[in-house]
């Protein structure tokens, strides 16, 4: 098995970022498309889930993936809404602050996964939905989201 990629908040913080003047469903739908290939190329085992304006605009589960997924999707998804980062980076600042995100007690940790895989979906510059990948170790999960972003970013810009 290949190691697992590491991130460092400066690594998280210099990754392009989706912000659009409009995204839309049909958008939405060819970035889940995006992240599909991504996970099929890695051979990786995650559902990819894009979400806007609070609704499952794109839902796949590849391999064994499974409901047992969902609330993974959910809960790192809450936590790109309620601090408007990826998921990973929000872990990563907790922990180079050492106040893991797991120990804060204003959190319902049933609710809300600061684990890799969540990213935020932008509209001049206002978080308007996540794509959200899990079933993998949480870097891993982060990777593909982050790839899918890049690919999709680059093919809009060509």
């Amino acid at each position: 098995m290949s190691e697992l990629p590491t991130f460092t908040v400066a690594d998280l913080e210099a990754e392009p970022r989706l912000d659009l003047p409009q995204f839309t469903q049909d958008d939405a739908v060819d970035l889940g498309l995006v992240a599909v290939a991504v996970v099929r190329e890695r051979g990786a085992n995650l559902a990819v889930r894009v979400e806007l304006g609070g609704e499952t605009v794109f839902l796949a589960k590849t391999g064994t993936t499974d409901a047992g997924n969902e609330p993974w999707l959910e809960g790192k998804a809450r936590v790109v809404h309620r601090f408007g980062e990826p998921s990973l980076l929000v872990r990563r600042r907790h922990e180079a602050a050492g106040t893991p995100f797991d120990q804060r007690d204003d959190v319902d940790h049933d609710l809300f996964k600061a684990h890799g895989g969540s990213v935020p979906l932008r509209v001049d510059g206002e978080v308007v939905g996540t794509l959200t990948t899990s079933g993998e170790p949480d870097v891993v999960d982060h990777a593909v989201s982050a790839e899918a972003v890049r690919r999709y970013l680059a093919a809009r810009a060509s």
